[in-house]
């Protein structure tokens, strides 16, 4: 998929339902991958690209985002840039970033964007210049990640910084194919809402054709993600919630997701 005429971004499976993704900017070779599910897999996509890789962004610890980095690191001499709250988990970082920091991946200016709540040392990754975001295990499409090492609030807050620092024609890439199950259930939160209908219609055939969900755009998530919406009246109605908080409401729907 080209978000600029010299970017492509390459998406591919990994694993059981991860995703790899590599950003490639034509004028300067400049490759970054985002997360390492599988060495393999990703050695297979730079042979298949033919492209060099030359960075590697690291969104957040756990195994099934980082059990191939160092394989792929030693393979192909990247360098490894991810979360300073990751530095004594990961050992192959060489760079590490906090909340606002920029890093310089060639011609790419990203923005760590520090988004923990399914882990306390979760970033998000945003190229502004192509428009383009890697949200890791926080965002997914109609869904969130689950509240592992934070608390509700923090995830909520999370969220809400996304929304506020994306522009809505932010493209979205995340970790993993879980749109289909998220879609039902976000049809239990909002059955009316008739965006949320004709996205969920989609997924069911994309998935059919075994096709990729993502990456979506944060727009089409602030209409149809019941994680994202929280805050509107809309669900909290639905809910039988009326008067409540979103960070209130947002705890309901993550409480009810993870009991579903």
């Amino acid at each position: 998929m080209a978000l600029s005429e010299t970017t492509e971004i390459h998406q591919f499976t990994c694993l059981d339902n991860n995703f790899g993704v590599l950003v490639h900017d034509r004028d300067s070779g400049t490759t970054v991958a985002i997360d390492v599910p599988h060495a393999a897999a990703y050695e297979q996509a730079l042979e298949q690209t033919g492209w060099t890789l030359s960075h590697i962004l690291i969104t957040h610890h756990h195994w099934d985002h980082v059990q191939g980095l160092g394989d792929l690191k030693r393979a192909t001499g990247a360098t490894v840039i991810g979360p300073e709250r990751s530095r004594q988990k990961i050992a192959e970082l060489d760079r590490t970033v906090e909340d606002g920091d920029d890093v310089l991946c060639g011609p790419y200016e990203i923005a760590a964007i520090s988004t923990p709540g399914h882990t306390l040392d979760q970033i998000s990754w945003y190229f502004p210049a192509i428009g383009m975001a890697h949200t890791g295990d926080t965002l997914f499409s109609l869904g969130c990640g689950r509240v592992f090492e934070g608390d509700m609030e923090m995830m909520w807050s999370s969220l809400s910084k996304l929304m506020r620092q994306l522009p809505d024609d932010t493209v979205i890439y995340c970790g993993h194919e879980y749109t289909e199950a998220n879609a039902n259930f976000a049809l239990t939160i909002e059955p009316d809402n008739t965006d949320l209908q004709a996205r969920a219609a989609e997924v069911t055939t994309l998935r059919a054709g075994g096709e990729a969900t993502l990456p979506t755009t944060m727009k089409r998530e602030k209409a149809t993600n019941p994680f994202l919406r929280a805050g509107e009246a809309s669900v909290a109605a639905a809910l039988g919630m009326d008067g409540k908080s979103a960070e209130e409401i947002f705890a309901e729907i993550r409480t009810r997701k993870d009991n579903a």
